[in-house]
């Protein structure tokens, strides 16, 4: 019994089979597409140019810091930040004062063990010895420059120290002290006790002590302060309004709550006044 032999069409047979392909323009089934395993994972946080520009200079308006840097990945997810800061204030409050900035102002939450703090007495200023050429002297130069712009662009009024006291006659006194360079400078504010009351009158004794140390006296004047809730978070929200010849500006800023409410009230304003200040107003 002989073994059937597979059939094989010859090209004759594929010319006269009625089986043919589709026309062009008639429509094809669709294809089936799988979902990208993926699709229900939320976006990762993408950092433009502009956004990690304003970080950058959100985190150096925050007290010690003499400079900070961004980096992101490829995917725009802030992945490391460095700052440089002062002896003034510990590593530990900037981290979380980098975290509660980036979260009020522009709503980014990131893991504090992506910040790094690298803290400095003062900017240093290169050295120059006599091998050192025309080129080596033009890049000192620069790098001195640099070294200027960036403690220009720092703060230059720190928070010291609040005081409050209370009396049955005057009601609550708020003394805030601050310290430019080597020397202290003291407001004071009264008022009746009650928790608003307690953040505006260290806004306001921080701005008496702020007009003191600048020489602004009259210029400065408290707009308003609130207490804004966000992110599980308590703020303090204060508004100043700053004159200068015929022209007057609004000046924000905030602080998170973690000492105490004068505290607070006491840094939002600094927070909100000290770029004014080192733009020179």
């Amino acid at each position: 019994m002989s073994r059937a032999r597979p059939f094989v069409p010859t090209s004759a047979a594929l010319r006269s089979s009625p089986w043919r392909p589709l026309p062009p323009d008639v429509p094809q089934p669709p294809a089936a597409v799988s979902a990208p395993a993926n699709a229900s994972a939320p976006a990762p946080f993408a950092a433009s140019t502009f956004l990690l520009q304003r970080a950058e200079e959100l985190l150096a308006s925050l007290p010690s810091v003499v400079s900070a840097r961004i980096m992101a990945d490829a995917a725009g997810a802030i992945s490391e930040i460095h700052v440089l800061t002062t002896i003034d204030v510990a590593p530990k409050q900037t981290v979380r004062n980098i975290e509660s900035a980036l979260i009020a102002h522009l709503g980014v939450r990131v893991d504090h063990r992506k910040i790094s703090v690298a803290t400095t007495a003062s900017p240093a200023r290169p050295r120059l010895t006599a091998e050192d050429g025309g080129a080596a002297a033009s890049e000192a130069a620069a790098a001195a420059a640099a070294a200027a712009a960036i403690a220009a662009a720092g703060r230059r009024i720190y928070f010291d120290d609040v005081e409050v006291l209370r009396s049955r006659s005057k009601g609550v006194t708020c003394r805030v002290t601050l310290r430019k360079g080597d020397a202290s400078f003291t407001g004071e504010a009264e008022g009746m006790e009650h928790e608003r009351a307690r953040m505006e009158l260290a806004a306001r004794a921080t701005l008496e002590a702020i007009a003191a140390a600048e020489g602004l006296q009259g210029l400065l004047a408290l707009e308003g302060v609130k207490s804004v809730e966000a992110f599980d978070r308590e703020f303090a929200f204060v508004a100043v309004t700053a004159r200068l010849q015929r022209m007057t500006a609004l000046l924000t800023g905030t602080c998170e709550v973690r000492e105490s409410l004068e505290t607070a009230g006491a840094l939002a304003v600094l927070n909100a006044t000290n770029r004014w200040l080192a733009n020179g107003r």
